[in-house]
């Protein structure tokens, strides 16, 4: 019996101006499939011209310039519906989609659709299904004690899979799909007899919990920030008065 992490996945990832998912805006992305473990990575790239300029720190960690985005960058609007489109037809047909720190990717996704399509990552998922796997919401679960970071390249390190070309929007999504692979294998007594909606149900909570540890540890060390309990996307925050 092949269990789910051996099987169809997808992984979506996006590289952006900045982190602010209300503000910033989508400036590449990368969708990624593969059928089975091992099996060929289908990939499908878009590059967009995001319409502000692009921060010279954004433009560090990924290499994309404004000048690029201009010459070679789609308009976000059809972008970012082609996107809704490609990650609604993976609901669809039940395939579980891969997304590193979702609350911010699919966030921003559903921000932009919000302002170049007037609609919604829901419009476009119409009562389908989403099912995400979060490998640093899983990984900062099933190994809670353990101490370091756990960004991409740090998780990747850990669990011995090769991230080449990190901030590379498909390669990011190819070894988020790695991860996932590789901590299901590491926690599969915990994991193989759930299905993958489960998992998704039981991330959500897992991750509100991990939010209110956060938050907790920023109130005692005076730290103003406040963390955001919602996966894997936020709500749209109300209009102001």
């Amino acid at each position: 019996m092949m269990h789910w992490f051996e099987g169809p996945l997808a992984a979506f990832d996006t590289e952006t101006t900045g982190v602010d998912v209300e503000e910033d805006r989508i400036v590449s992305a990368a969708l990624v499939l593969q059928d089975a473990a091992g099996g060929r990575l289908r990939v499908t790239r878009w590059l967009v011209n995001p319409g502000i300029p692009v921060p010279p720190g954004a433009t560090e960690i990924h290499g994309l310039t404004d000048d690029h985005l201009q010459r070679n960058g789609r308009w976000p609007a059809p972008v970012v519906e082609e996107i809704a489109r490609a990650l609604a037809e993976q609901c669809a047909t039940g395939r579980p989609l891969v997304v590193m720190n979702a609350p911010f990717d699919l966030t921003l996704l559903d921000r932009e659709l919000r302002r170049h399509r007037a609609s919604s990552l829901a419009g476009y998922l119409r009562n389908k299904p989403l099912c995400v796997l979060d490998p640093r919401v899983l990984d900062k679960h099933l190994d809670r004690y353990r101490k370091g970071r756990r960004t991409l390249t740090d998780l990747c390190e850990l669990y011995g899979v090769t991230l080449d070309g990190a901030h590379d929007a498909a390669a990011d999504a190819a070894a988020s799909l790695e991860l996932v692979r590789a901590v299901g294998r590491r926690f599969s007594a915990r994991l193989e007899r759930l299905s993958p909606a489960e998992v998704h149900s039981l991330q959500a909570v897992w991750h509100a919990a991990q939010a209110r540890g956060l938050q907790a540890w920023f109130e005692k060390s005076g730290t103003p920030e406040v963390v955001d309990p919602a996966w894997p996307l936020r709500p749209e925050l109300p209009a102001a008065a």
